[in-house]
């Protein structure tokens, strides 16, 4: 009888076997497949004709940042609203009064961005 720490050994290396193999011929078959072009001008950079002026590694604007934070942070708030809501007969007044609480914490937030500018696109 095989150990059973032994055998659990064996079952792992099996099944990591398998997925190495089936992954090499999955990215082998593709290849094989896939479409080719012979086009000098394929490696090209952008394709169209048209030869880059400038680096196109520019920093971005600091404003384009902090409007995708404040998008996911009031993303985030309509995620952890929505389960409250439906939840909300359950958990009493204890939690309308934790919720009421994150909306006060938000909004402070959103009138400090305010205030700061960041909110105005120019």
């Amino acid at each position: 009888m095989i150990n059973p720490t032994v055998d659990l050994v064996i079952q792992f290396g099996l099944m990591f076997a398998i997925g190495a193999v089936l992954a090499l011929a999955l990215m082998a078959v593709s290849h094989r497949l896939a479409p080719t072009s012979r086009n000098p001008n394929k490696g090209q950079p952008y394709e169209c004709g048209v030869l880059p002026q400038e680096d196109s590694r520019l920093p971005f604007n600091v404003h384009f940042y902090l409007v995708a934070v404040l998008f996911v942070l009031f993303d985030l708030e309509a995620v952890f609203m929505y389960p409250w809501a439906l939840a909300l007969r359950s958990i009493g007044l204890l939690g309308l009064v934790e919720m009421l609480i994150f909306i006060f914490i938000l909004l402070v937030g959103y009138f400090y961005a305010w205030k700061k500018g960041v909110l105005e696109w120019e």
